[in-house]
């Protein structure tokens, strides 16, 4: 579990076929980490019948500190394409509460093309968005928490440059391919029944117990929910 070393890191929105493809924020390092990762990506993703610039779903389990990437099918289920190790994290399990707490979101998030930063201080990042529609609504605070690279972290979520490389070239390709945002769903754990049940009396047990909800969702349909909130919870449907 790396030591729960854990970090800060959508709303809630339904994706809409044949939508334009948004304006992708870009920089000569943007463009550089691209060009080295584009081809090898396109091969391990045809070597799965999957496309690269088909839309993607990102899940982050704090527990064991592992971001995956799911690419949509041919038949619009998505299929699990790739883990990648988080290099490095603060906090611990539950969600964030507040500004400067170093602790990791815990939820449903969302990234649209402006929220990516090609010129990011951390090599590339995308802002997950952090507070979303329920954390305001339970007067939770905080601001620019991010997935970014040079495996530093002061509070988000920090990966390699290599593997973040990875990452945002297989984001920046699905946003200018007409996916209008990607989901990002983060855990602290996987929730399974067997899992989960031994955090009954854990704090932020009843939070898990809604979190499940949306987990079983993909697990089942695999197609992440949308995802609405409806006094003070996460409710979820196609």
């Amino acid at each position: 579990m790396n030591g729960l070393k854990v970090a800060a890191c959508v709303l809630l929105m339904s994706v809409s076929p044949g939508m334009p493809a948004a304006e992708i924020p870009s920089s000569p390092r943007a463009e550089k980490a691209i060009a080295s990762v584009e081809a090898s990506l396109k091969a391990a993703l045809a070597k799965k019948g999957l496309k690269y610039g088909a839309p993607i779903f990102i899940r982050i389990f704090k527990d064991p500190g592992v971001l995956e990437v799911w690419v949509e099918s041919k038949d619009g289920r998505f299929v699990h394409f790739r883990d990648y190790d988080i290099c490095t994290f603060s906090g611990a399990l539950g969600p964030k509460l507040k500004e400067g707490d170093n602790q990791s979101p815990e939820g449903f998030y969302f990234v649209k093309a402006d929220r990516l930063n090609p010129w990011s201080r951390f090599h590339l990042s995308f802002n997950l968005g952090y507070p979303n529609q329920y954390d305001r609504y339970h007067g939770r605070t905080g601001s620019a928490l991010m997935v970014h690279g040079d495996c530093v972290s002061i509070g988000c979520y920090a990966m390699t440059d290599a593997y973040i490389n990875e990452i945002y070239a297989l984001s920046a390709a699905a946003l200018q391919s007409g996916q209008p945002y990607f989901r990002v769903h983060s855990f602290p754990f996987r929730l399974e029944e067997e899992t989960l049940s031994k955090y009954s009396s854990h704090r932020w047990y009843a939070f898990w117990q809604n979190l499940k909800e949306g987990y079983d969702y993909f697990s089942k349909h695999r197609r992440p929910p949308n995802v609405e909130v409806v006094n003070g919870k996460y409710v979820f449907g196609p």
